[in-house]
């Protein structure tokens, strides 16, 4: 788990539910932006952050969770207050098919990125159920992951009934640095081209320079760090969902050169692409 600012979660995947609050102050900087291979339910129980998703940027506060898919790229930023943040990982299989078919469209709920806020009146409530998810880390006897998991049904049962469900991308708490979000979504529709820096940025309506420092601002990372892991992303899509060689996926994700891609993709999932596929 992510005890500090060096360690966190890996990409293997997890086994049981995991919780974890901590105060973030002012000014702290995440390790570097990140996906996993699991959902994660990030709760804000105090305080403000912002949050790079999807090639939007949200500014989210107190009572505000964001529900993060499998595989979502997403890094968060503290820069206008402290922040008293919690961390919810799960995988499907923890959620009891009673429970999904109870959330805002049943268990199709789980398949996107979601925004929902708990009211004022329930945050002592919600704040009570993820201190007892936090305790049971703590404990971590034989007990505590059915412990974790039954509060976990509770945690999403009182969403359903008491939360407010955003739909689509809400306009109220979104980010006014709009070329941002126009420099990232770019680079998703066209990863599988042979962009440059000057591309991007004339899409977004900024110098390269001046993009490239607002861009590593917000999402933590740079453009072509940033064009390296939509295209990774999609090329590791693809090992598993079809049949095609390596070398055409490759070069159909925007790599032009075979022996980089297999280098870069080894470098972040940890293994070669065939391994993976296999």
């Amino acid at each position: 788990m992510e005890a500090d600012n060096t360690t966190r979660f890996s990409d293997r995947p997890i086994s049981r539910v995991f919780a974890q609050t901590r105060l973030n102050e002012k000014g702290f900087t995440m390790l570097s932006p990140h996906c996993h291979p699991y959902f994660e339910l990030f709760y804000v129980g105090g305080g403000a952050c912002s949050f790079f998703i999807e090639n939007n940027v949200f500014e989210l506060g107190e009572g505000d969770f964001m529900l993060i898919p499998p595989g979502v790229f997403h890094y968060t930023r503290y820069t206008k207050s402290s922040c008293l943040r919690s961390n919810i990982f799960f995988r499907m299989d923890d959620i009891d098919e009673k429970v999904a078919a109870v959330m805002p469209e049943g268990a199709n709920f789980f398949d996107d990125t979601r925004i929902f806020q708990a009211p004022e009146a329930f945050g002592e409530q919600f704040n009570g159920l993820i201190a007892r998810m936090v305790r049971e880390q703590r404990i971590d006897d034989v007990r505590s992951g059915i412990m974790e998991r039954v509060l976990l049904q509770e945690l999403f049962l009182l969403c359903s009934r008491e939360c407010r469900f955003l739909d689509g991308l809400p306009e109220q708490i979104h980010t006014t640095d709009s070329p941002i979000v126009r420099a990232a979504q770019f680079i998703t529709d066209h990863y599988a081209d042979d962009i440059t820096i000057p591309d991007i940025a004339a899409a977004a309506g900024y110098s390269p320079n001046y993009l490239s420092r607002k861009f590593r601002e917000a999402a933590g990372v740079g453009l072509h760090e940033y064009l390296s892991f939509i295209r990774l992303q999609r090329a590791a899509l693809e090992l598993v969902s079809t049949d095609d060689t390596i070398t055409d996926i490759a070069l159909r994700c925007g790599f032009s050169d075979g022996n980089y891609f297999k280098d870069a993709f080894k470098k972040k999932y940890g293994v070669t692409p065939r391994e993976y596929r296999k």
